[in-house]
């Protein structure tokens, strides 16, 4: 019998003496492909990685066989893929997974806009994330590709397992710089920033990757699109740790935590035991959630004022929304530092646009989405204009609480900026009519 070559070949083929069908191709890789398979006597779905054999020189197998082994060693956790079994014929490895219906991480965040501004499902999945990270390190395995992309979501959004070891080593110093995804690289494992390293620390790199899946489910995006010096929302962080709440739609308790994880130093950075016991007290993951109480605070603050529409924080927003710079976000404001102007931090990221006679005022600002086919030089566009904001308003308010204008640089220069009495702010950035 000959060896198929087309990966869609092998449907309908059996393996392991005939107990597991080849039903459907999953997916295709440098690697080789992914099946769902049924056991032919329960029934029951698997998915079935095959590796291939054929043509690979002996570091190629090597890394092969180490994929297996580590993620065999650390396959009991409940919040790891359960590795079921290895079947090794002439051409191929087949390596029978548990099957997962609900997709990925980034599949459930970007399409089916889960976990994005819930707190309760926030804190509840990243706190499984954690503890699956901690069960590989304290084996002796780290991961070094955690993404959203390589986590699988069950029980309807309740449960995640971290699944794909291909990179996974068990060196605690490693040379492989640039070893794993580009949104989610420590400055470390890229060589450093701008000096070379001779190593880095494999730990706290599987730690900084966690903060940018944080991020992730927070506010669907990613806080910038690679942590090196030539990125422009990187180097704004760099020069003001508190850069990304004045762009993110982030609380200012999850603020203080990703400064520790986003530390650029690794022997400064939180470790994995301190991070879960921030997570655990950390009451609001997005701003919109802790806008609530402190509206509630501030509700018997009395100052003139005008009613609008109260927007909908961007948290909450759909996601397709961030992924078309053409289209009106349903956000009409970005949050500031806690009582203080973001003018200057705001600069490096959001541009004013000049208003058309049709169209309302608008601001740009470069949050990047996390599909990782977008065009990352396309700003997103928030419409301000509904809002009427000019020079001479004094107040913005709803009917829970009244936010008292601070100041406006410049009519041209398109800042404006909103205060309660708990000192929280808020900043519109675009042009004011």
């Amino acid at each position: 019998m000959s060896t198929p070559t087309d990966p869609a070949e092998r449907l309908g083929t059996t393996i392991d003496d005939g107990r597991f069908e080849l039903a459907e191709l999953l997916g295709l890789g440098a690697y080789g492909a992914v099946y769902l398979a049924r056991h032919t006597l329960t029934r029951k779905p698997y998915a079935v990685k095959c590796l291939g054999k054929r043509g690979l020189d002996a570091r190629q197998r090597q890394f092969q066989l180490r994929e297996i082994a580590l993620h065999s060693k650390v396959s009991s956790h409940p919040n790891v893929i359960t590795l079921e079994k290895v079947i090794e014929t002439p051409d191929c490895i087949y390596v029978v997974l548990e099957y997962c219906r609900e997709g990925d991480l980034f599949f459930n965040i970007t399409e089916k806009g889960a976990f994005v501004g819930d707190d309760k499902a926030i804190k509840r999945v990243f706190l499984q994330i954690i503890d699956a990270v901690q069960f590989c390190h304290d084996n002796g395995i780290y991961h070094r590709d955690l993404k959203p992309e390589n986590i699988l979501v069950f029980n309807g959004g309740k449960t995640v397992k971290l699944a794909d070891f291909g990179l996974a080593t068990i060196e605690k110093q490693s040379t492989d710089y640039g070893c794993g995804s580009t949104f989610y690289f420590s400055p470390e494992c890229q060589g450093g920033l701008g000096y070379k390293l001779a190593a880095y620390d494999t730990a706290p790199n599987d730690v900084w990757s966690l903060g940018v899946i944080l991020i992730n489910l927070t506010a669907g995006r990613n806080p910038w699109k690679q942590a090196y010096l030539r990125d422009e929302t990187f180097s704004a962080y760099l020069a003001n740790p508190d850069f990304l709440k004045t762009i993110l739609p982030i609380s200012d308790e999850l603020n203080e935590i990703v400064k520790r994880i986003f530390c650029v130093d690794p022997k400064q950075r939180i470790t994995l035991s301190e991070l879960k016991s921030q997570i655990m007290a950390c009451r609001f993951f997005a701003w919109s959630q802790y806008e609530e109480e402190c509206l509630a605070f501030a509700s018997t603050t009395k100052v003139a004022h005008f009613e609008h529409e109260r927007p909908t924080g961007p948290s909450f927003a759909p996601i397709s929304t961030f992924n078309n710079s053409s289209s009106s976000s349903s956000s009409s404001f970005v949050r500031a530092s806690s009582g203080s102007s973001s003018a200057n931090s705001s600069s490096t990221s959001a541009t004013s646009a000049q208003p058309s006679p049709a169209s309302s005022s608008s601001s740009l600002c470069s949050w990047y989405s996390m599909d990782s086919e977008m065009d990352f030089a396309s700003p997103i566009t928030f419409e301000y204009g509904k809002f009427g904001l000019s020079p001479a308003a004094s107040t913005l308010s709803d009917s829970k609480t009244s936010w008292v204008a601070s100041s406006f640089v410049g009519a041209e220069g398109g800042f404006g900026g909103f205060k309660n009495d708990s000192g929280v702010s808020l900043v519109c950035m675009g042009v004011v009519p």
